[in-house]
């Protein structure tokens, strides 16, 4: 039975931090453990099975358990069988594909580990499990990959995966691999590489108009929280929402001294990673330089965490634009583009102090290259 993704409420985000990973790991302490003995407080887990104590143990167990225990055919156990993944080059339909792909994957990177740095989640077992898993893969490449023969190099490489959960089953994601970082650590040229890949492009692209909206809109609610169900006091979802469109549409970086850290810490697509204000403005100008009439939309927000204790937030946002404009992806080729990103924030005292955000920018230079 094909399940359906139901938008989020203001009801479904928790309030503390008593179930997250920080808490799961101890990250940061002398008795810090990627997986623990105690699995932490139990949560209403209906359908999931009974060894997963709540949906940061789930997500952060069956990843380990797939990828570094190499029980890839475990994914059939959590994956629906019409499971609905969109990832940095289209559709991905059925958990069949997340097996073939996950053994290639094992076969190219014979130490790959899958590091959890942060799993943003909301939601519960009724209206299903959000979560935002921001992962490090680290890995040898001594196996052929998807870009041609082992090149022997050590990959970093961030990872942002959105998942619906419900009865144990993923069963929606939004995944983002940051691929042209990837490929810039295997010691590969990224042009030849796109050019490559845009001639002879991977299954599931490009995306046709119905694959575009699917994943703009699946669990987009109506009307944002903020207007269906207002607060007083700090509001994360307004907050979210208008930081967003101020910074992309309004090109409104005034806003960035009263709502960033100055030491804001920042890491993003393509190997970006830098501190402070004034290079996250330089970021987001050389990507509305190159597409002047860039309209972004943003499609789902949740958040964790409360006003004392900060709250971390994940936002799925997509965006068309024309590349008219000369700059980081070459002279004009006036061609139309689909963006699509995920971010996250570490938000204290009504600040963001940190951002981690992704784009499909690999299928983006693709999409600039392709001849068709």
């Amino acid at each position: 039975m094909t399940k359906t993704a139901a938008p989020l409420d203001r009801e479904h985000m928790p309030s503390d931090y008593s179930i997250s990973l920080a808490d799961y790991t101890g990250r940061g302490t002398d008795h810090e453990n990627r997986i623990p003995e105690d699995f932490g407080p139990e949560q209403n887990m209906r359908g999931f099975e009974s060894t997963y104590r709540n949906i940061i143990d789930y997500i952060v167990r069956i990843t380990y358990k797939i990828w570094e225990d190499r029980d890839v055919e475990y994914i059939r156990d959590t994956y629906s069988d019409t499971s609905v993944v969109y990832d940095d080059y289209g559709l991905q339909q059925g958990c069949e594909k997340i097996v073939a792909d996950t053994h290639h994957t094992t076969g190219a990177y014979s130490n790959i580990q899958l590091i959890a740095d942060e799993v943003v989640w909301a939601g519960n077992d009724e209206v299903g499990y959000h979560t935002s898993h921001r992962t490090i893969i680290r890995g040898t490449n001594d196996g052929d990959s998807n870009y041609g023969p082992a090149t022997n190099k050590n990959i970093n490489v961030l990872v942002i995966a959105n998942c619906v959960a419900l009865e144990n089953e993923i069963f929606l994601e939004h995944v983002l691999y940051n691929n042209s970082s990837m490929i810039l650590q295997l010691g590969l040229n990224l042009e030849d590489m796109v050019a490559e890949l845009a001639a002879s492009p991977p299954p599931g692209w490009p995306r046709d108009a119905a694959t575009w909206d699917g994943l703009r809109y699946a669990t987009s609610p109506e009307t944002p929280i903020s207007i269906s169900s207002p607060t007083s006091g700090f509001d994360v979802d307004s907050f979210a929402r208008s930081n967003l469109d101020r910074l992309w549409n309004s090109r409104d970086y005034d806003m960035l001294s009263s709502t960033y850290d100055a030491k804001l810490a920042f890491q993003g697509p393509t190997n970006r990673a830098f501190s402070g204000v004034v290079p996250y403005q330089e970021f987001l100008s050389s990507i509305v330089t190159a597409f002047p009439d860039l309209e972004l939309q943003v499609d789902e927000v949740y958040w964790m965490g409360n006003d004392n204790d900060g709250y971390l937030t994940s936002e799925r946002w997509s965006a068309v634009g024309t590349h008219s404009g000369a700059g980081i992806y070459g002279a004009p080729t006036n061609r139309s583009v689909q963006i699509w990103g995920i971010t996250q924030h570490e938000i204290v005292n009504g600040r963001i102090v940190k951002e981690w955000m992704l784009f499909n920018e690999l299928d983006l230079m693709m999409q600039l290259a392709s001849t068709g």
